[in-house]
């Protein structure tokens, strides 16, 4: 079997270093620790949430549409717990992302909490 020089194998699932790394580059976004768990927040908005052991994430996403995004992968994705259930939120299994899906369900978070001139000046770049 001949190996090849400088392959590595394909990364499986994603980091809380990597969603600190992609939230904090958005515009406006705070990070702070809250009851032990680290948030990232507009103003006093929270779009996004690390579990205590950092293998998961909630993320704000539309209450209308959460059914369907859990029902699409039940071992990525999950409900919040119940006393948020009222909030737009969702939980992801960090292990189970790509990055590319981290940061479209960072930045679509983001996007619900930040003002539109600013998502529409940041994501016009």
């Amino acid at each position: 079997m001949a190996f090849t020089r400088g392959w590595t194998a394909p990364r499986r699932g994603v980091t809380a270093d990597d969603v600190r790394r992609i939230a904090r580059a958005l515009p406006r976004t705070e990070e702070a620790l809250v009851r032990d768990r680290v948030k990232f927040r507009i103003g006093r908005i929270v779009y996004l949430a690390l579990s205590p052991d950092e293998l998961t994430m909630g993320f704000a996403f539309p209450k209308e549409e959460r059914a369907a995004l859990i029902a699409s992968d039940p071992d990525k994705f999950h409900p919040p717990v119940p006393s948020d259930e009222r909030y737009n939120w969702v939980r992801a299994v960090l292990s189970q992302l790509d990055e590319e899906e981290l940061t479209e369900l960072v930045v679509d978070a983001w996007r619900m909490c930040v003002p539109k001139r600013v998502a529409r000046d940041y994501l016009g770049r």
